[in-house]
């Protein structure tokens, strides 16, 4: 090998070298920014209705276009009026503290909840329950690929077994992420699968199990008691460890009509906020929280199996009231 061969070489492997050295950096410095960017549409709108509600002053007038402009972002009328009071009350001097006070009263919302995702058993039975079209099934794939990336064994039962399709659907998701399913054929007893994926799973040293569930909204009365008894048979040794309602956000207040059905029918212990990046009315977080008083413990920001997020409240606030 000539001396220039052995140039050429070294310079490439020095090139790379550097290349990495540099991504890796990169990474390290920004890290995962849970929730960052979540917000743009909403952020925009609240923020430049906010900054025509403090014009010149903080008159009767300006408290009232802030109390609109928190309606408009879905917050709630009842919450929206009483975070405004409440930040009249301290008497701001101006709109920066206004701004201060607002955010403080926000994230009052949001404390003493516990956010994290319970694996308690084994295997840790996650049921997954929502109206079809909020984006279930992929919001389950999404977490099967998030608790593979902590190393933990995942196993899915595709319990929706009125759906033309479900089944297949949670096949191909399934397939993507590397993880086994279960799923029964079509029209079939859905707890039957959960039994069967329950085996599956301790056969299989599985540590944990993600039910996906039919959400059709007719028919409540029959769907609740399906529920219920996919809940029962979920349980085993150690009961069912999480109890997820996925919520679409670019539903509105309208979508929290859903939640007492399900609430009735089974013990939600927490709330998937899904297409969070897609509406700018992203108050709903706080009507979810403060209405119905079940944490949110993560948010859909996209289509990639990555683009769920654990909810950050105080990212959340910050990013709903900042400045552009």
């Amino acid at each position: 090998m000539d001396i220039s061969t052995i140039v050429i070489a070294f310079t490439a492997v020095l090139v790379l070298a550097l290349v990495l050295f540099l991504v890796l950096r990169r990474a390290s410095r920004t890290g995962p920014q849970p929730t960052a960017g979540m917000l743009d549409k909403t952020a925009s709108t609240l923020g430049a209705a906010l900054r025509r509600a403090w014009g010149p002053g903080l008159d009767d007038s300006a408290w009232d276009r802030i109390e609109e402009a928190l309606i408009a972002a879905d917050v709630g009328a009842t919450s929206a009026s009483e975070i405004t009071a409440a930040v009249r009350r301290e008497n701001p001097n101006d709109a920066g503290e206004a701004r201060r006070l607002l955010a403080g009263q926000l994230k009052s919302f949001f404390g003493g909840k516990d956010r994290s995702l319970s694996l308690r058993g084994r295997p840790a039975v996650v049921l997954v329950v929502g109206v079809n079209g909020t984006g279930k099934t992929t919001t389950i794939a999404k977490l099967a690929s998030r608790l593979i990336g902590e190393g933990r064994r995942v196993i899915l039962a595709g319990a929706d077994t009125f759906r033309a399709g479900a089944g297949e659907q949670l096949k191909t998701w399934a397939g993507r992420v590397g993880v086994n399913v279960v799923v029964g054929h079509e029209g079939g007893d859905p707890a039957s699968v959960v039994y069967d994926a329950l085996e599956s799973a301790r056969a299989g040293s599985d540590d944990v199990l993600i039910v996906d569930t039919a959400g059709r909204l007719h028919g409540k009365k029959n769907l609740m008691a399906e529920l219920e008894k996919i809940h029962r048979v979920s349980g085993g040794e150690g009961g069912v460890a999480e109890v997820l309602l996925v919520l679409d956000a670019t539903a509105g207040q309208n979508g929290l009509t859903q939640v007492s059905e399900f609430a009735k029918a089974v013990p939600l212990t927490g709330v998937v906020l899904t297409k969070l990046d897609g509406t700018a009315r992203g108050g709903i977080v706080v009507a979810v929280e403060r209405q119905l008083d079940i944490p949110v413990k993560f948010v859909g920001l996209g289509e990639a199996l990555d683009d769920l997020e654990p909810f950050d409240p105080d990212s959340f606030v910050d990013e709903l009231l900042e400045e552009s």
